[in-house]
């Protein structure tokens, strides 16, 4: 369980965005922490505890918590408590399936649409990502990742389509939180990253598009490899927590 001093914990009810309902806030902030991995997969959750931190009543940490199972991202067992969910392995071949379908579609009109300006926010987020990769910030690495996808699918006129995209892959951004402190997992990320937006560049869609399928394939062998490293964290079975 995360301290009640967790950096995490700074978004509070108190401070809340505009338009937010507490138990948004808690469903954010704890969405955020089993992305990341401050939860850890199988760890318990105590209701009590959690109202506690966040200095509320359980009902809206209740609401959170049954939001997070509707997402497959908590498990609650009445006789027994509340954990965070275990990575599925069946979900997260699932969810690359959808994820190089939908990208796929984007990196082609992409190509098309590919000017200097227009790639623009392509490089900055793949500079950004140098920059955390220097700094072996991999939080940091990540957001930049997004930004990076999330700017080829605007570049392409489908930005709702990288939404749909984050939805499907929460259990594939485990596994990317797991793999990223490897040696030289940053690195060939870059460099994965560089020949797509080469690609772009040439506005070659087919080669921009064989290069995302490489790029994306990497998942399913890390989430296998990683799933024979930490058994613990995976679900490959209907089996308790």
């Amino acid at each position: 369980m995360i301290s009640s001093d967790s950096p995490s914990r700074a978004a509070s009810p108190r401070t809340r965005l505009r338009g937010q309902s507490t138990a948004e806030i808690i469903h954010r902030v704890l969405r955020e922490d089993i992305l990341s991995l401050k939860l850890k997969p199988g760890e318990a959750l105590s209701e009590k505890r959690l109202g506690e931190q966040f200095g509320v009543s359980r009902t809206p940490v209740r609401e959170a918590v049954l939001r997070l199972s509707d997402e497959k991202l908590v498990d609650v067992f009445p006789q027994s408590g509340t954990y965070v969910s275990r990575i599925p392995l069946q979900a997260v071949k699932e969810a690359n399936i959808i994820r190089k379908a939908l990208e796929e579609a984007a990196i082609r009109h992409a190509a098309a649409a590919a000017t200097p300006d227009g790639l623009e926010a392509v490089r900055d987020a793949l500079a950004l990502q140098r920059r955390h990769r220097r700094a072996q910030d991999a939080a940091g690495f990540h957001a930049a990742d997004e930004a990076f996808h999330a700017a080829i699918a605007d570049l392409a006129g489908l930005p709702g389509l990288w939404a749909v995209v984050r939805q499907a892959k929460m259990q594939v951004d485990r596994c990317r939180m797991m793999t990223l402190p490897e040696p030289g997992r940053m690195d060939q990320v870059i460099a994965e990253h560089e020949a797509i937006l080469d690609a772009l560049a040439a506005r070659d869609a087919a080669k921009a598009a064989a290069c995302l399928d490489t790029h994306l394939s990497r998942v399913l062998i890390d989430a296998d490899a990683l799933s024979q490293l930490h058994p613990d964290f995976f679900l490959v079975s209907g089996t308790h927590p």
